[in-house]
């Protein structure tokens, strides 16, 4: 019985060293300095499973920032996931129907500027917010774009709630952590009349009841607008002339590690049925010849670009351009 113990604990160790990839005492050196860095706690089986996931990004980091791309990739907070546990932690789950086959955004002819960042033009963006593991990217986009749209007619920039959209906004075909649209979201706001301060209604990165009290509201909806379905001249227009406009748009792998620099992919998707994340376009700029959007997200400050990043502009890149939309306030 001992032997046989012995032998099969021997295969099941040989299985797994041909299973992954070799690890190096410089590869345990690099993980244990960003768990230090990330300030990650494992117990002794999940610490294996996170080593490997993690020297696995480092590989795919490693080779394509070898290459010759308009972006880098970086060990961030999420480099111990696979991608298909970020997925399903992070991004939108439930299938969105987000076309706007004809909008009601109503573009001028132009001239737009050649580059706008709203950050610069006065206290309009609120800081970076971390959604944390909750597919509830489209409350934040909903509520940055709110707040923005406020501060911009009145010069007062609320902190609004994402956690009210969260367990509220069901009946406008939202899902809480399983996902939404900004669209959606803003319609709710409409009819139900208010957004309470965040504040007020504290976000938890979980489904919960609605808490909603009418006589806390701190931002309202007039209208919606949508921007026609692939119109992303649209996008421009409204953002230029305007305000800060919420999109959608499909997040592959290598965006989870994305660093810093112009995204682009050849592997997503740009139609309306397969958009999986929910942010928010702060201006436009062009970077060695590539037009970009400025976006902010919602997976904390430290991810990206001080929270932000860059993706090109004029390709309907990962159908960034399938659903945009944004609030006209009630003042």
């Amino acid at each position: 019985m001992k032997g046989y113990l012995l032998t099969a604990i021997f295969l099941e160790v040989l299985q797994c060293m041909y299973a992954a990839p070799s690890l190096t005492d410089k590869d345990e050196y690099h993980f244990k300095t960003w768990m230090s860095a990330h300030n990650k706690q494992y117990g002794l089986d999940e610490y294996y499973q996170r080593l490997q996931n993690f020297i696995e990004n480092k590989r795919r980091i490693d080779h394509h920032n070898a290459g010759n791309h308009k972006f880098t990739m970086g060990l961030n907070q999420f480099a111990d996931m696979t991608f298909a546990e970020f997925k399903k932690q992070y991004l939108i789950t439930e299938p969105q129907n987000c076309s706007a086959t004809k909008g009601n955004h109503v573009s001028s002819n132009g001239p737009y500027p050649d580059a706008i960042d709203w950050r610069e033009k006065g206290h309009y963006i609120t800081d970076v917010k971390n959604q944390g593991p909750c597919g509830s990217c489209w409350t934040f986009s909903t509520t940055g774009c709110l707040e923005s749209v406020t501060a911009i007619a009145t010069g007062k920039l609320p902190l609004l709630a994402e956690q009210q959209l969260v367990d509220c906004a069901g009946a406008f075909n939202n899902h809480g952590c399983e996902g939404g649209l900004p669209s959606q979201a803003f319609e709710y706001i409409k009819y139900n009349k208010g957004l309470m301060a965040e504040a007020d209604y504290p976000y938890t990165a979980q489904d919960g009841p609605c808490k909603y009290n009418p006589q806390l509201a701190a931002a309202f909806v007039k209208e919606v607008v949508n921007i026609t379905k692939y119109d992303e001249m649209g996008m421009v227009d409204a953002v230029a002339r305007l305000n800060p406009v919420s999109f959608a748009f499909e997040v592959t792998s290598d965006f989870m590690l994305y660093q810093k620099g112009v995204y682009s992919s050849n592997k997503c998707h740009n139609t309306t049925d397969k958009v999986n994340h929910a942010v928010l376009a702060v201006g436009y700029n062009e970077e060695n010849g590539t037009p970009y959007w400025i976006v902010k997200n919602s997976w904390g400050p430290t991810w990206g670009i001080d929270g932000y990043f860059y993706i090109e502009r004029e390709k309907n890149m990962c159908g960034l351009a399938a659903c945009s939309s944004y609030p006209l306030p009630l003042i």
